[in-house]
């Protein structure tokens, strides 16, 4: 395939090339040049004209729950959660707890329909269905393999639910590792829900249980101070020195969220090359506070930037970025553009490249993954490399995509999506939804 007539935007080296044409060839970009050059290279191709829309990588998403699909519109027992452990315990606890596998399906395929449509074709998922656990992992494998894009799957142990849920929950990670194996678009990590639902126990029976494997651990971390309280009571340290001592956190290891670390925990993040994913909408939506995004950069943690199942728009997740650390620091220099596309396209490329060492992402270079998305966006001031972050800030909207490619198969064009019928299952997550609801009204009922 010949894309052709493209304005092609490249983050690093910062680059912006009109005129230009990719060839795609097995899944990756084969050769980069203006569109007179490739078309008279290669004339029997199958050719797209963008007609001058900008093409840029596509987005990745560092840490998602597709299981959250459900909780829209959905209306809690009850008074209002006043905090984030009576989010947790009124809603999260009592949905994952309705879901069936079907259920589990459904969720994915509504969140990946979203994803498609917003550009992001590679998503960390973190995924929790008590009652539905056996199986689950491949229920959403399933449908990220019907939508084309490409996924990172674990599911999260937790002791909340008692010591056979958790024995599940370790069986269920250990049989979807095997099972996937090297999978060219999906691969497996190791789930746990945070240290506060973690004995020392089960987390050294984790630690055993991923030894075979090439992957590291994904963990809710100090999203709340109740996750320090209940480490410092549990264990006389605070999580990020819990969690090191257990043997969780590591070069392939995933820390969401990390509101709530103290200077000494972000050294311990940063020595030990753990991956820190930022979703600041929904530290905002639920309460929790801002993380210290400047200051683990400036130290050299690796931030990463997902959205915690807010949605897969992650341009407007870069705006949120932008935006919260301005007025949670009062300083209208904190998370500058240049820091936020940073860390939204390097570092999350260098993460995707953690579960997938042979591609590269985040680029527009030969060899790199055909990982793409056409943007339709008419700038009214220049255009340049120098102010590109600043576009892309305050003038990109997910919205405007109006194609978008993983693994050099087209997955949306002119806003059509080619994978998913976006109608049929919508109207089947609507059917499903009112047992979904019901059954999470029995259980979060006061």
């Amino acid at each position: 395939m010949l894309i052709t007539n493209a304005t092609l935007v490249n983050w690093t080296p910062r680059q912006i090339l009109p005129n230009h044409a990719l060839l795609i060839r097995d899944g990756r970009i084969a050769e980069i040049g203006t569109t007179a050059e490739l078309t008279a290279r290669h004339p029997e191709q199958d050719q797209r004209d963008v007609r001058g829309k900008l093409v840029l990588p596509a987005n990745i998403c560092a840490h998602t729950h597709f299981y959250g699909a459900f909780a829209r519109g959905l209306a809690i027992p009850g008074e209002a959660p006043r905090n984030f452990p009576e989010i947790l315990k009124k809603l999260w606890w009592n949905l994952d707890r309705a879901l069936t596998l079907e259920d589990v399906r459904l969720s994915a395929l509504v969140s990946l329909v979203n994803a498609i449509k917003h550009g992001t074709t590679l998503l960390i998922d973190h995924h929790a269905s008590p009652n539905a656990i056996d199986g689950s992992l491949s229920a959403i494998a399933q449908a990220v393999e019907q939508a084309g894009v490409r996924a990172v799957l674990c599911y999260e142990v937790s002791d909340r639910n008692g010591q056979e849920q958790a024995q599940a929950g370790i069986a269920e990670n250990v049989r979807f590792l095997k099972e996937v194996g090297k999978h060219p678009r999906i691969r497996g990590a190791f789930g746990l829900h945070a240290s506060m639902t973690l004995s020392d126990e089960t987390l050294a029976a984790c630690v055993r249980a991923i030894e075979p494997f090439e992957t590291g651990f994904h963990i809710h971390v100090a999203e709340h101070e109740a996750d320090q309280e209940d480490s410092l009571k549990r264990s006389g340290m605070r999580v990020v020195r819990r969690l090191e001592r257990a043997g969780i956190l590591g070069k392939r290891t995933i820390a969401a969220h990390a509101v709530h670390v103290d200077p000494w925990e972000m050294e311990l993040l940063r020595q030990s090359e753990t991956w820190v994913a930022h979703q600041p909408r929904s530290n905002m939506n639920n309460g929790v506070g801002a993380m210290r995004f400047d200051d683990m950069l400036r130290g050299g943690v690796k931030v990463c930037l997902g959205n915690d199942g807010m949605g897969n728009a992650m341009f407007d997740e870069w705006r949120a970025a932008y935006l919260l650390h301005k007025v949670a620091n009062r300083d209208p220099r904190a998370a500058d553009a240049d820091s936020v596309v940073r860390v939204a396209v390097d570092h999350n490329a260098a993460l995707a490249k953690v579960f997938f060492p042979d591609e590269t992402f985040g680029a527009l270079t030969e060899g790199a993954a055909a990982d793409l998305i056409v943007l339709e966006y008419h700038p009214f001031t220049p255009l340049t490399e120098v102010n590109l972050p600043w576009h892309a800030i305050f003038g990109f909207e997910s919205s405007a995509i109006t194609a978008t490619i993983a693994a050099g198969e087209i997955l949306m064009w002119d806003r059509q999506l080619l994978t998913l019928d976006e109608a049929a299952i919508a109207a089947e997550a609507r059917a499903r939804a009112p047992a979904v609801w019901e059954r999470f009204r029995a259980l979060a009922t006061p």
